[in-house]
């Protein structure tokens, strides 16, 4: 009466398995910092998987500042009955990077960061 079932670990592992293959394939999330190419602001960015969306879903791009992306993902969460909000962890904080490095930010971490951030968004060296 005590014990985990078998059933009791399968819907354990099911519940959380999105966490562990993201851990997994993509790393634990990390904080890169990264600054305004002509402002000299910085903030904090993100490469790794998202845990941060996978507890607070469309809401974190709104915390960011980007208020259409996330009312567009909450709009796909509904439509997809959920299915978006599994799937967006894996992909969010790239897209977020990618999306501010296009538009003037620049990587502004440690070199040891910057070279990781580089290797995981897929930059190539200059």
């Amino acid at each position: 009466m005590g014990s985990f079932s078998v059933w009791h670990w399968m819907i354990f592992l099911i519940i959380f398995s999105p966490i562990i293959i993201g851990i997994i394939v993509l790393g634990w999330q990390r904080k890169i910092t990264i600054k305004h190419t002509q402002s000299r602001l910085t903030k904090q960015g993100a490469i790794g998987w998202s845990w941060t969306y996978q507890l607070f879903g469309f809401l974190v791009p709104i915390f960011r500042g980007e208020i259409g992306i996330g009312l567009l993902h909450l709009v796909f969460s509904v439509i997809t009955f959920g299915l978006f909000q599994i799937i967006m962890p894996f992909l969010y904080n790239k897209q977020y990077m990618t999306r501010m490095l296009t538009n003037g930010w620049q990587l502004s971490d440690t070199e040891a960061n910057d070279q990781i951030a580089r290797e995981r968004l897929g930059i190539a060296a200059a």
